[in-house]
């Protein structure tokens, strides 16, 4: 298997090198990027062009507009948000639609069409949601839902996380209008909700209820990467395949009581117990094609010693140590390398005198394609050994999906673009330690590829879900562009 996943990375790494609500207009002072020259698009692109750099500019501003609505989820409201899109759509003269799933909430989907006859197995999906985390502004040093830029980033909640990705989709998609492409295939702008909350009223409301507005053979998503390291792109990483999110309560009883009287059956004791042996527990490693390649793919690219111990991850007398050695290095790393168990919200108590009866945690699990809950489960249990801690699985857990093919015509073009956009940068295959929304299209056959197309450092990385949250406006501006030369090659007729 490793030899076949090399024959495909290879040549890679060598090109690589070498319902609905009627729209509503908006004011065009309400849709234009602060600052950035008012002047219609036929003033600025000549037919068969755009003018990429002016919609960059315009793409900062509407960036900002977003995340100035706060789409926090739950309760999430992201039709405000997509209502704002369907201003800016509408302003370019591109009829979308509003599909609405509980007052407040759904998706908004607009279409390119190449022909009178949609071809629903060739079309291009470009999608992103438009829901974020919450925040607790305190940690924070700018307004979370300022949009503030300072010293070349743009702070916001959902800066990276995903309505830069949504609006890099919005700029190619216009560019596509202004530039009266003609489409060899329909190419879908789609920006939906409750993604941060396992898709409810969003993608699985979208793909139960209205696929025919969003049937496409292809896609592009968030959940990629384009690693920059040390001001130059090492390589661009094209989720494939993603681990499988499933939440489990950890939930201890007892007796209740006085504080003054401690009980040995004290459930916040046994629930702290429980919770410290399942956070030091750390799963076998275990490899999938995608890893396998990624690692194999990564050890080009590499310091000799990291090299080193990447290349010997599945060598019988050194994978151990290898395995401890990358993991150490990167704690994405690590998660790639097996099943991981999170610990990430406790809740006991009502006063500081009063001994509850129940005390609560939830552990977040993120398994690695294929593999099911029950063993690990098990496994979790047996640590624990403890008869007044139970273990209940949340609903929503996640599917696991077949990968997306290394070997399509829009993988292939992502790598040829990256290459060119990226001079000696390797694009490698990539299984996303998060969700994302493409899980329920790879179940329907979709070929759904993470992109995130932003040049992004490990810090920059790391604010995802984090306090201040930024991206620095000139990868975003880069990340337009790169997008758009992927968009263009692959959907536009040459």
């Amino acid at each position: 298997m490793a030899r076949g996943t090399l024959r495909i990375l290879i040549p890679t790494l060598l090109g690589a090198m070498a319902c609905a609500v009627p729209t509503h207009a908006q004011s065009r002072a309400q849709i234009l990027a602060p600052g950035a020259a008012q002047v219609s698009a036929a003033q600025t692109a000549a037919p068969g062009s755009a003018d990429i750099a002016q919609i960059e500019n315009e793409a900062v501003g509407w960036l900002q507009n977003l995340i100035r609505i706060n789409t926090t989820n739950p309760p999430g409201d992201e039709l405000a948000a997509a209502k704002y899109l369907a201003g800016i759509l509408d302003h370019e003269g591109i009829r979308s639609e509003i599909f609405e799933s509980t007052p407040g909430r759904g998706f908004l989907v607009a279409r390119l069409s190449a022909t009178a006859m949609p071809d629903p197995s060739r079309a291009l999906l470009l999608m992103g949601h438009l829901d974020v985390v919450g925040v607790d502004k305190t940690k924070w040093t700018v307004d979370p839902f300022g949009a503030v830029i300072q010293d070349g980033y743009l702070y916001g909640r959902g800066a990276i996380d995903d309505k830069a990705m949504t609006v890099a989709n919005l700029a190619v998609f216009v560019a596509l209008k202004r530039s009266s492409a003609r489409l060899n295939r329909d190419v879908i702008f789609f920006a939906e909700g409750d993604e941060e909350a396992g898709g409810t009223l969003g993608m699985k409301f979208a793909v139960d209820k209205h696929w025919d507005k969003i049937a496409a053979g292809y896609a592009i998503n968030e959940g990629g990467r384009v690693v920059l390291k040390n001001g130059k792109v090492q390589y661009v990483g094209v989720q494939t395949s993603e681990k499988v999110m499933v939440n489990v309560d950890v939930i201890a009883k007892g007796t209740s009581g006085h504080g003054s009287v401690p009980r040995q059956d004290n459930p916040v004791a046994h629930l702290a117990a429980a919770i410290a042996k399942i956070a030091a527990y750390e799963a076998p490693v275990q490899f999938n094609s995608v890893t396998r390649a990624y690692f194999s793919g990564l050890a080009f690219l590499e310091d000799e010693e990291t090299a080193k111990w990447m290349r010997a991850l599945e060598t019988s007398d050194r994978g151990a140590h290898a395995a401890r050695w990358i993991s150490d290095a990167n704690p994405a790393w690590s998660a790639m390398l097996r099943d991981t168990v999170a610990p990430t919200m406790l809740q006991a108590g009502i006063r500081p005198n009063v001994v509850p009866s129940e005390a609560r945690g939830v552990i977040n699990i993120r398994l690695l394609p294929g593999n099911t809950i029950d063993p690990l489960l098990g496994k979790l249990q047996q640590l624990v050994n403890d008869p007044q801690v139970r273990f209940e699985i949340e609903p929503a857990a996640g599917e696991s999906t077949p990968s997306s093919s290394v070997t399509s015509d829009l993988y292939a073009t992502i790598a040829h673009d990256a290459g060119q956009k990226f001079p000696g940068a390797a694009v490698l295959p990539f299984m996303s330690t998060g969700a994302t929304d493409s899980m329920p299209l790879r179940m329907r056959n979709v070929q759904a590829y993470g992109l995130l197309p932003f040049p992004l450092t490990d810090d920059d990385l790391l604010r995802m879900h984090a306090d201040n949250e930024r991206i620095p406006t000139d990868s975003f501006r880069k990340g337009v562009d790169f997008l758009y030369g992927i968009v263009n090659d692959f959907a536009v007729a040459k």
